[in-house]
């Protein structure tokens, strides 16, 4: 069957409750595609053709006005983009293009709209993943009016370094330039943030940074599970 090639996606929660029937006819028009690094795939404004699912690598959300470019968010293996205008038949309202070398799965929205419409299990799933999505922009918005900049970038350095494993050092996923843009900075906050850091136990080298008192570091990051969890 054309479904056993995308087997990668059948636990995900998105798809595990589904009938196979259902899973089936959503990857029956579905393909797999590669794409270097720094490829935008998507543009803002254009129908939201195809729901994306991250099979590998890692993709960047972003949106443009005038002159102006933000990063929005960060997508790893196996984030979904943009199930919202996939459901609802509208225009993308952010773009997307690869950070690195990306394998990506692609589903035609039609086809997702089609099994919602008769599969309760599956309607239910995207029902949760798009309050997920919601929860998480609360979150993001909570982070940005709530918190200082250095605060900001505490928060996020304190939790890439628990997922790294709390060893005392990592590599940061995304470019400098990036990550200002996504915590809502320019490059010059950036840096006076990262200078701040340094005497709550952060030290930075290139891309590595380096985490001398993980305490101390928590004790001026606050982090709050009604905001980062």
């Amino acid at each position: 069957m054309h479904s056993d090639r995308f087997q990668e996606i059948r636990s995900l929660p998105l798809f595990a409750d589904i009938s196979d029937e259902s899973f089936a006819a959503l990857t029956r028009g579905a393909y797999v595609q590669n794409f270097p690094p720094h490829i935008e795939m998507i543009t803002e404004g254009d129908p939201a053709d195809f729901l994306h699912i991250v099979a590998s690598g890692r993709i960047e959300l972003f949106s443009s006005w005038d002159r102006s470019e933000s990063s929005i968010a960060f997508l790893k293996p196996y984030d979904t983009f943009i199930l919202a205008a996939t459901i609802k038949d509208r225009p993308y309202l952010m773009s997307a293009r690869t950070v690195e070398k990306s394998r990506i799965i692609m589903i035609p929205s039609e086809d997702i709209r089609t099994v919602f419409e008769r599969d309760s299990d599956f309607a239910k799933a995207i029902v949760v993943e798009l309050a997920i999505c919601y929860r998480g922009a609360i979150k993001q918005m909570k982070n940005i009016k709530l918190r200082s900049s250095a605060e900001r970038l505490a928060n996020y350095v304190a939790k890439h370094h628990k997922r790294a494993g709390s060893t005392g050092s990592f590599e940061l996923p995304v470019e400098k330039r990036k990550l200002a843009s996504f915590l809502s900075m320019t490059p010059e906050n950036l840096s006076r943030a990262f200078a701040a850091l340094r005497d709550h136990g952060v030290e930075v080298s290139g891309s590595l940074i380096l985490i001398k008192d993980p305490e101390k570091l928590d004790a001026y990051a606050k982090p709050n599970s009604l905001i980062d969890g």
